[in-house]
């Protein structure tokens, strides 16, 4: 599904009555949110739980979580498809739905459906007419956003000629139609080739301001390490940590972590130094539960003996550690 960015939004208030400012604490807050769903059997599933959760202006979120956490729940009650069976939900301190009536919210849906038989740009014009786009600059935005994501020789196409990865950068042009304050993007990079991937990557970079929120939800945790401030990890419908990318973007003094060490020469002393050590590749060893000391030490030792390292790096990033931790807690209770 896709919804366009500010559909059914009343007069749009004048800029200085937006609730979005660099002086804003936060934006989105969820206070004791839970949601409850009743299944086929009757069985109660408790979708969200006890959520309490605040979002800042200015930052780009990342959401993670494994199938079934919660995610998709909690994007629907803030967009307002639900509504919570338990606390509350607002943004700028207002109710979703009042919220994007009033100023539109940026909403690139997991799936993207746009009828088959539009035209690329025909379906942009549609959709900045009703996100609100003035008139005397609608052609224009959609020129700028169809060169902008690599749209130009697609623009007259029918929507069902569009590969996959195609009708995501098509979903994602929709998305920031109207330049909003608030974004949400689900599964953002679904569907799109490397080269597309990384170039997302400068699309969001740009779209940073400081009156701006953008909330980006990806099983890509590799992505979300590269473009989030702050990554909010669910898992059976509770918070079970966020994860600070400017402050954990490194593993800690102490912390034991594998490692994976690539030799252009010298593996005759890897054994005496790295006992656990095992061969993962050409050249390439993997040493199980090293501490950054440790690593470093046996490292100096290595180099002193001639060998010579062409990399070094941790098997799991900070974020994909912390996720496994978070997860796995949640995973021993199951």
């Amino acid at each position: 599904m896709i919804v366009s960015a500010g559909a059914g939004r009343t007069t749009p208030a004048p800029e200085s009555s937006l609730p979005l400012s660099s002086r804003a604490s936060s934006v989105i807050a969820f206070d004791r949110v839970g949601k409850r769903y009743r299944s086929l059997t009757g069985r109660e599933v408790r979708a969200l739980d006890e959520l309490t959760l605040e979002l800042r202006v200015g930052e780009v979120v990342g959401l993670a979580g494994p199938n079934g956490a919660g995610k998709s729940t909690l994007i629907a009650l803030l967009m307002g498809f639900l509504a919570p069976t338990e606390g509350t939900v607002r943004i700028g301190g207002l109710d979703p739905r009042r919220f994007i009536e009033r100023h539109g919210i940026g909403y690139l849906s997991e799936l993207v459906n746009i009828p088959p038989a539009w035209r690329v740009v025909e379906a942009l014009r549609r959709y900045a007419l009703l996100a609100g786009v003035p008139a005397a600059s609608r052609d224009a935005r959609v020129d700028e956003l169809i060169t902008q994501l690599g749209l130009e020789e697609h623009r007259g196409k029918r929507v069902r000629q569009l590969s996959k990865g195609n009708l995501q950068r098509l979903g994602l042009a929709q998305a920031l139609l109207h330049d909003e304050h608030v974004l949400v993007l689900d599964e953002p990079t679904h569907g799109l080739d490397p080269v597309w991937t990384q170039r997302f990557r400068d699309v969001v970079n740009a779209l940073r301001r400081d009156d701006r929120l953008i909330l980006i939800a990806s099983h890509n945790l590799d992505e979300l390490a590269r473009l989030a401030d702050r990554v909010v990890i669910l898992d059976r419908g509770r918070l079970q940590r966020i994860v600070d990318i400017r402050s954990d973007a490194a593993p800690r003094s102490g912390d034991a972590t594998p490692y994976r060490i690539a030799l252009a020469r010298g593996e005759e002393y890897l054994a005496s130094l790295f006992p656990t050590a095992h061969a993962v590749g050409h050249g390439e060893f993997q040493v199980d539960d090293a501490t950054l000391e440790s690593i470093n030490e046996r490292l100096a030792q290595l180099i002193a003996r001639g060998a010579l390292v062409s990399a070094v790096y941790p098997v799991h990033t900070a974020l994909e550690q912390q996720f496994r931790d978070a997860v796995g807690a949640t995973e021993d209770q199951r």
